[in-house]
């Protein structure tokens, strides 16, 4: 390795649901990104920052980007992605190894410079015959000129430092931005709404439709204790009445999990209040989708 300290962005783009957020959250090594089976849980540009002795990585965690549906907030994450992978100084296509579908042909055709591009073919573990893991390897080489391919398995970590390396290389001779410590770029109070969002999400499943919002209506530090007050957003009378369960049961989860979580990431207490709002229609409505922070 060069002895010139490196620091720069690293947009990691893909389809929906193919692991982009558990992939930063393993190289961070840091829960910065939430997760869930549920296509677009990421619907924020989100940083996690990963710092060693000669190089500060910048990985940007972005929405699947996706042309199925067209509404306002689909219409969002998919600027916000063009625009991650127009910033970044270099970009992290994840695909699902034995899968290449017309969702990661989606995502290939948006792709700038591929010399700026490493492909990341996740899950190699589970393909138990090496020849045709090597045959689908040789097929999405073929595509574009990436400036590598690497083969990892994220839980298993296998190959996640290979594939920090050949990051590295293309990122530019910078100082720092952030320090050493810091993990993320998003304050509490946005880690708060995305933790119940990713509670939500797990907890119902197919039960919600995916235009769910959080909105902190307040948030109080005192000293060692986080007072948090939170609504859920739906966009039917019905929804919200999924969302509470039978005497509340499934919010009192929600919330006990979400809870769980800030008091395991922040270090300290948290207090927790949410309720559910209705709000019909917001995804599809331009002026709620930018006072709800998409933009």
């Amino acid at each position: 390795m060069s002895g010139e300290f490196r620091c720069g962005t690293v947009a990691i783009v893909g389809r929906p649901n193919v692991g982009k957020s558990t992939l930063l959250n393993h190289l961070v090594g840091q829960k910065v990104s939430i997760t869930s089976s549920k296509a677009q849980t990421t619907r924020h540009r989100i940083t996690g920052i990963l710092s060693d002795d000669q190089t500060q990585f910048l990985f940007v965690d972005t929405p699947g980007l996706q042309k199925k549906h067209d509404n306002s907030l689909n219409r969002v994450l998919n600027r916000t992605v063009g625009q991650a992978m127009a910033d970044a100084d270099a970009i992290v296509f994840l695909l699902e190894a034995g899968q290449f579908s017309e969702a990661d042909e989606v995502v290939l055709k948006q792709l700038p410079d591929p010399g700026k591009v490493v492909l990341a073919v996740s899950k190699c573990d589970k393909i138990k015959e090496k020849s045709r893991l090597m045959t689908f390897l040789s097929e999405v080489h073929g595509k574009a000129a990436f400036r590598a391919i690497v083969p990892v398995s994220v839980k298993q970590k296998q190959s996640l430092d290979e594939l920090k390396k050949v990051i590295r290389l293309l990122l530019p001779v910078a100082p720092a931005v952030y320090g050493a410590e810091e993990f993320t770029d998003r304050s509490e109070r946005f880690m708060a709404a995305e933790f119940i969002r990713e509670k939500v999400f797990r907890q119902l499943g197919d039960e919600l439709p995916y235009a769910v919002n959080v909105t902190i209506e307040k948030y109080e530090e005192l000293g060692n204790l986080r007072r948090i007050f939170a609504a859920i957003v739906v966009e039917k009378s019905s929804q919200k009445a999924i969302l509470i369960g039978e005497k509340g049961e499934r919010l009192k989860r929600i919330g006990t999990d979400a809870r769980k979580e800030m008091e395991e990431t922040f270090g300290c207490k948290v207090y927790l209040e949410l309720w559910v709002r209705i709000k019909k229609g917001w995804a599809d409505d331009d002026a709620l989708v930018r006072q709800y922070g998409y933009e």
